[in-house]
């Protein structure tokens, strides 16, 4: 995962708290719905991120693999 992915989802996360908080202080229960669901969607995309580099490592190994001579 990219430094700017990692930063975005960080930020996206942070932004879901604040509205959680905002949400719980002022009663406003769509802005507490709206702040879980934008945490809930920045931990899906860091998911699909370390998924996407598990399977990009695993091809390098095999890549590796492949093409070294005994």
């Amino acid at each position: 995962m990219g430094l700017g992915d990692k930063l975005g989802n960080a930020g996206q996360d942070g932004a879901g708290r604040a509205k959680e908080a905002a949400g719980a202080l002022t009663g406003n229960d769509d802005l507490k719905r709206e702040g879980k669901a934008d945490q809930a969607a920045a931990a899906a995309k860091d998911a699909l991120e370390d998924a996407k580099d598990a399977v990009a490592g695993a091809v390098d190994n095999l890549k590796d693999k492949f093409s070294k001579k005994d």
